[in-house]
């Protein structure tokens, strides 16, 4: 899954939070040089990965990209799913997307100092193009597709699959649906087994 979805999923939890959206930048036991809190956050976002990877639905929606997309396919549904996850957001929260993501800003520059160098730099223009309420518009993800298809220097054709997300909107946005209830549930189970492993 993508940022809001990750965010999303650390259910409020302030530095849970923060574990979860900074964790692609922590590689294997350097979890463990930071807080426990944090490190819940890093734990977690690795078993919703995994658990993302692995389900029948995402990989029946990785089968309705185009194969010139290759290994590439995967990143490209974690993007179209949080773009379905901001268009559908008041399913999931009676907090009103614009309010929610400048919530997590506020986070993210309170726990500025905590962020991988990295994530520093990311985050500043993460909050200043608001990013996450750009998911919900269908521009806003075309947006993001170029910018993911420049940094990988043409090579992934990432910003050719807007044309998949349209031709096949429908089907990608059931396969979300289905697939999002799996993983709240996955995710709040797992979170409580990671709190239990730090009692």
């Amino acid at each position: 899954m993508n940022y809001l979805a990750h965010i999303y999923l650390s259910r409020d939890h302030e530095l849970i939070t923060i574990g979860n959206f900074i964790a692609d930048h922590v590689k294997g036991n350097r979890f463990k040089r930071y807080s426990p809190e944090l490190q819940k956050g890093i734990l977690l976002h690795r078993q919703i990965d995994s658990f993302t990877d692995a389900h029948q639905i995402v990989r029946k929606s990785k089968r309705r990209l185009d194969d010139r997309y290759g290994l590439y396919r995967g990143v490209i549904i974690d993007i179209l799913y949080d773009h379905m996850l901001a268009k559908n957001w008041s399913i999931y929260s009676d907090i009103a997307l614009d309010k929610y993501t400048q919530s997590f800003y506020t986070l993210l520059n309170r726990h500025y100092g905590v962020l991988p160098e990295k994530v520093q730099y990311m985050s500043k223009y993460l909050i200043e193009g608001d990013w996450l309420l750009s998911y919900a518009d269908v521009k806003g993800i075309e947006k993001v597709l170029n910018g993911m298809n420049r940094r990988t220097g043409g090579k992934s054709n990432m910003n050719l699959a807007i044309n998949d997300l349209k031709d096949h909107y429908e089907a990608f946005e059931n396969d979300f649906k289905l697939f999002f209830k799996d993983l709240c549930d996955f995710s709040d189970n797992k979170l409580s087994e990671i709190n239990k492993l730090y009692d």
